[in-house]
């Protein structure tokens, strides 16, 4: 990127943001920080009203509009891109606004980008693996979720628990939202259980954003995401699959935590990491005939275990 190009970019930035930090422009644009100083000083002389505060980082001064932004033809499809995916993937609410911001923006395209656009938004499409279950939701209370962590707001809901099917109403105060294995989900304090929970949004049946305001600092959602990721222990399984039917495990195999695979002669062997044995011992059924399990050995009797129940129910058809 040219120095022309680079200061366009960074001034888009301040635009974009409250509060912009020297380091995170240097990251983003790959550069040192005595280059973003030295850009930093280029938009002050060309008139662009920056306040510098100590050790925190730049902003626009208040008040202070850039003319209208102009999207490249790249930029333009990388937004229709988005917009598949946030229909298929949000609620109604979050669709909603987001298709009419989509709208403003199309406002401002040049006619080549409008044109563009229309041509080729019959030829992406978003669809769900057949392994994935999914039914989409008309509510997932995504969009008040998210006024209520901007104002620091209580919120009210009524959920129904996935394990016992109990109902309950409680006051939260919602920290973020986070998307995962085709469900939505919010990490929030639970006055009820005096903690940290996670709701399934879709298990929300009703949510009402109070009044009440609250005071405590909760950790990041970033640091909630951190911990789930090392209190979900990993094991490792190694098979040695016939070659003849691996292709025919398609993408089922990363479904189920595959990590590599070293070709031995007439055989594969395929290393996976998987947070449950037994979800990967019923996937292991269809097709255990055509594979050895090389560890652990814990897998080995599970699927000895599946083995022998089906060999029970179907006996009585032997004889």
């Amino acid at each position: 990127m040219n120095r022309i190009d680079r200061l366009a970019a960074i001034l888009i930035q301040f635009q974009s943001r409250r509060l912009v930090k020297a380091q995170d422009l240097a990251d983003k644009f790959s550069i040192s920080l005595r280059t973003v100083y030295r850009d930093v000083k280029a938009l002050e002389e060309a008139g662009v009203p920056i306040i510098g505060e100590a050790g925190t980082g730049y902003k626009l001064m208040e008040g202070y509009k850039l003319p209208p932004v102009m999207f490249t033809q790249e930029e333009a499809t990388a937004l229709l891109t988005a917009s598949k995916l946030v229909q298929s993937a949000t609620d109604t609410g979050i669709t909603k606004h987001y298709l009419a911001a989509l709208d403003k923006i199309r406002a401002i395209l040049r006619y080549s980008e409008k044109e563009h656009i229309e041509d080729i938004d019959e030829h992406i499409a978003v669809l769900k693996h057949s392994a994935i279950v999914y039914e989409p939701e008309k509510e997932l209370h995504l969009q008040p979720i998210l006024k209520a962590i901007g104002s620091s707001l209580v919120a009210e809901i009524i959920y129904t628990t996935l394990e016992k099917s109990e109902t309950s109403t409680r006051k939260i105060e919602p920290v973020g939202i986070y998307y995962m294995g085709s469900h939505w989900y919010l990490v929030a304090w639970c006055r009820l259980r005096n903690d940290y929970r996670n709701f399934r949004t879709d298990q929300v049946k009703q949510l009402r954003i109070t009044e009440e305001t609250y005071s405590k600092t909760h950790p990041s959602l970033q640091s909630f995401l951190n911990k789930m990721s090392d209190e979900k222990e990993l094991i490792k399984v190694v098979l040695d699959v016939d070659a003849s039917i691996v292709k025919r495990l398609g993408q089922q195999k990363y479904y189920s935590g595959f990590v590599k695979e070293e070709h031995l002669g007439n055989h594969v062997r395929m290393t996976f990491l998987t947070s449950s044995l037994m979800g990967f011992s019923r996937w292991l059924m269809l097709f255990a005939d055509h594979a050895e399990i090389i560890q652990p050995v814990q897998l080995k009797e599970m699927v000895t275990g599946i083995a022998e129940n089906i060999l029970k129910k179907t006996q009585p058809l032997l004889t």
